[in-house]
């Protein structure tokens, strides 16, 4: 298993070249008027054209009208919905299209490991439960958060793909990814030098990051598994 790279809030050309440069697996567009990252649709699908076959574009909402979902599928066509505000699972499932569920952790009502785990077994319909820090801007914040906060979702069952977001850079997120070993992570803020504004060293250090520690754990792997 290797862990999914995802890189937030692109809203520059050379931005996206950088990633697809470095092997992410996806790029993330918002569509959060209140974010300094937001794209309208016309941009976000000028942007699009610049992504090859097998990086996925994921779209970015925050408690969005259907009316703006519906115009970002229409223009832009992401391979994936990342919903990040109070939408409800039925509202997720409305468009009929693979979505990730995100997750403030620490936020009111997710302040433990069992709240956060109950209230993420309503989105068994996802693709993937992303979790990111509590902050009033949906986001993009730079901040993480205790990962204990994990301890009940990691454990369940019938937990979906859990893709690691919030305060992430080149010098944290190994040892994130080597203690709970995640499907996926996402970063934004860790990679830029300002907001929307990403720097491509920064891009290729995260992703060299991650790859280090996924060597790690399959060297780690491969001795547990070796005959004594």
């Amino acid at each position: 298993m290797r862990t999914r790279i995802k890189i937030c809030g692109l809203t520059r050309e050379e931005d996206i070249d950088a990633a697809v440069a470095a092997g992410v697996d996806a790029i993330g567009f918002v569509f959060y008027p209140k974010s300094k990252r937001c794209l309208t649709p016309t941009r976000a699908a000028q942007l699009r054209r610049m992504v090859p076959a097998f990086v996925d574009v994921v779209a970015l909402f925050v408690n969005p009208a259907q009316s703006e979902v519906e115009a970002v599928l229409d223009q832009v066509g992401p391979e994936l919905l990342q919903f990040h505000g109070d939408e409800t699972p039925q509202d997720c499932a409305h468009y009929g299209r693979r979505f990730l569920r995100a997750f403030r952790a620490g936020a009111p009502g997710l302040e433990t490991a069992e709240n956060l785990a109950s209230t993420c077994r309503a989105y068994g319909e996802a693709a993937g439960w992303l979790f990111d820090s509590y902050s009033a801007g949906y986001g993009g914040s730079g901040h993480g958060f205790d990962y204990a906060l994990l301890d009940e979702v990691r454990a369940d069952p019938i937990s979906r793909p859990l893709i690691l977001s919030g305060g992430l850079n080149a010098e944290n997120v190994g040892q994130a990814v080597r203690s709970l070993r995640p499907w996926g992570v996402d970063v934004s803020s860790g990679v830029e030098v300002e907001q929307g504004i990403k720097s491509s060293d920064k891009i290729s250090f995260f992703v060299a990051a991650v790859q280090a520690a996924d060597a790690i754990l399959k060297s780690e792997a491969v001795l547990m598994n070796k005959p004594h």
